[in-house]
């Protein structure tokens, strides 16, 4: 498998740099290091979607959201919505991390993307961010047709540690009567936090996201390790993953995530659950947010919003 000559560029840049890895500093030092370098890796927002942000009220207080809704759109159009779960390991992120990639979601497939900024660890551990995703998507269920939103046709989604939270969020939709869900987007998805699968082996350290790395991320989100046998952390640890929404799962094939993302993805499908499996061969985790840095990022991000426009646009007629 051959690494990507973008990926390839973008890593030598990244050691030229020279920056100390993230394991290394503070949670504080190192989501501000992280998110100084995403302007310059994700661009500026694309045209053509109306922005607006609010808050809503979660479990830990109020939970601030921002809804993205494409400008073709009618004023009374009632459009289908995504729930949407930025990455960065429980740690980092924000609604700012992901902007264009929520933007570009939503104009390409037609629909509104209401992104949400759950807490952080480790301010808030487990299920601090789990139960914000939740108190999210009952809100938009609850709340969307006042804010242009048909909430029969919902999907969820998230990559990275947000791909976890999209992954656990379906399971507690399924098992609590809804809201029903039409699809989960699951890009590069933490699975499994308590067994080690060979890709962290193969991919220890040196990528930008690493085993090292993600251990330090797991060590922040679930520091009582009792915990992370649980589906709301772990749900390729769920007994059953039958009856769940459909799912796209993309994989990138120089990731220590990659072998659970491919593992979650063959169960779903051999317990019932229509699931497509797309691995990028040659990118490494984290590459959608990157569509300034890497061709795969747009190709990434147009098979996702095609998946999207699918399942909440064109079936979501019938």
């Amino acid at each position: 498998m051959a690494l990507d000559p973008e990926t390839q560029r973008l890593l030598d840049a990244m050691a030229a740099a020279n920056r100390p890895a993230w394991r290394t500093l503070s949670p504080e030092a190192a989501r501000e290091q992280y998110l100084s370098l995403r302007p310059a890796a994700q661009g500026p927002r694309p045209d053509g979607v109306n922005v607006a942000n609010r808050t809503i009220q979660g479990p830990g207080g109020p939970i601030p959201i921002r809804i993205y809704r494409p400008e073709r759109a009618a004023p009374d159009t009632r459009l289908p919505a995504l729930v949407y779960a930025h990455g960065g390991g429980w740690v980092f992120g924000n609604l700012e991390s992901h902007d264009v990639l929520c933007a570009q979601f939503a104009i390409d497939a037609g629909i509104t993307v209401v992104a949400v900024d759950y807490r952080l660890a480790p301010e808030v551990r487990f299920p601090g961010a789990f139960d914000d995703v939740v108190a999210a998507l009952k809100w938009v269920a609850a709340h969307g047709p006042a804010i242009g939103i048909d909430p029969q046709r919902l999907a969820i989604g998230g990559d990275s540690a947000g791909g976890n939270l999209a992954a656990a969020v379906s399971i507690w939709a399924r098992d609590n009567k809804g809201p029903k869900l039409r699809l989960q987007l699951l890009a590069y998805p933490v699975t499994d936090v308590q067994e080690r699968s060979d890709s962290y082996r193969e991919f220890h350290e040196g990528l930008g996201l690493d085993g090292l790395t993600m251990e330090w991320f797991i060590d922040h989100y679930t520091p009582d390790k009792a915990t992370r046998a649980d589906w709301r952390v772990s749900p390729l640890q769920a007994s059953s993953l039958a009856g769940l929404p459909p799912a796209l799962v993309l994989t990138a094939g120089y990731d220590p995530l990659r072998d659970e993302g491919r593992a979650y993805a063959w169960r779903l499908q051999k317990e019932g659950t229509v699931a497509d499996l797309v691995e990028f061969g040659g990118m490494m985790h984290g590459f959608l947010s990157s569509p300034m840095l890497l061709h795969g990022a747009r190709r990434g991000a147009a098979i996702c919003a095609g998946a999207l426009r699918e399942a909440l646009v064109l079936r979501g007629q019938q």
